[in-house]
This record gives structure tokens, C-alpha cells and sequence, in this order.
């Protein structure tokens, strides 16, 4: 192993900043910061820009999607992540990301860099698989409870 510095857990700040429906995929939106950062108005255009570009084509060719998911927009520490979810098949979870440090100029492969999400991002995650399994596996599915259950998180 090598000698570092270990991060403390500091809690993080978690918002509920909307809904979108970007290419028929409804998207329930969190901003999750750390002290001192914000989500501001660049970064939604942001993670708006990188639904667009980036994830719509991954929804296509997975197929077989439920045309609902959730963002979380983490601005925190060391760099941004943007971590886009969607629900295929009735049960199972697609995730592609956005990262970048903020001393980096381009952001980083997450193909080749097996990234899932930081601590904080996990205990979001947990809520939104919460939600799903309550709101539609069920026989009385409904994608409306879905999309406004929300996370009952100030902070993670």
C-alpha cells in the first residue's frame, strides 16, 4: 500500500433541483455539494449538455430502458462529477459519468476507469433503488409516484 493522506467524511449538502425530460427520458435531478461549491446555473447547462450529447445515445443502445432515471450533479473536493442513471428492464440500473478534476484540462476516461460513484453519490443511489422498488415493482406501478418520490436526504 502506499502512504497518503486519507479523506475525512465530511457530511455533503443534498438538493432536489427538479425534473428534466430530455429525449423522452424523465430524469429526477440532485445537486449533492461540498463545503464551499455550489451548483449553479453553468453546471445544470452542463450535465443538461452531457445528457444530450453523452448519455441519450448510451439509453438507445442499451434498449429496453423504462424512460426514467435520476442526475446527480456532485460538485465536490477535488473535481465535478455529473453521474447520469437509468432504469432498464424492469429492474436494473445503467449509470454512465462525467469527471473532471479542477486542476485537469480534459475530464477523465471513464470507459477505461472503472469509476461507480464516491460515498456520498452511494447513499443517493440507495434511495433511488429505495423509491423504485416502492413505486414500480409493484403491481400498481406508477412511473408519476416514481418521479416524485425524493430522496428524504439533507445530507449524506
Amino acid at each position: 500500500m502506499t502512504s497518503r493522506t486519507i479523506e475525512i467524511y465530511t457530511p455533503r449538502r443534498v438538493s432536489h433541483l427538479g425534473q428534466w425530460d430530455i429525449g423522452g427520458l424523465a430524469l429526477k435531478v440532485y445537486g449533492l455539494v461540498a463545503d464551499t461549491k455550489a451548483v449553479d446555473a453553468a453546471l445544470l447547462a452542463q450535465a443538461q449538455a452531457f445528457v444530450r450529447s453523452d448519455v441519450l445515445q448510451r439509453v438507445a443502445a442499451e434498449g429496453q430502458e423504462d424512460g426514467l432515471g435520476f442526475i446527480i450533479i456532485h460538485p465536490g473536493t477535488l473535481g465535478v462529477s455529473i453521474s447520469a442513471h437509468w432504469w432498464i428492464q424492469g429492474s436494473v440500473l445503467c449509470q454512465h459519468i462525467y469527471r473532471k478534476l479542477y486542476s485537469a484540462t480534459e475530464p477523465m476516461d471513464t470507459a477505461t476507469r472503472p469509476v461507480i460513484a464516491c460515498v456520498w453519490e452511494l447513499a443517493l443511489i440507495n434511495a433511488e433503488q429505495v423509491a423504485w422498488r416502492k413505486t414500480m415493482m409493484t403491481s400498481e406501478a406508477s412511473p408519476a409516484a416514481y418521479m416524485n418520490a425524493r430522496a428524504d436526504l439533507d445530507a449524506v
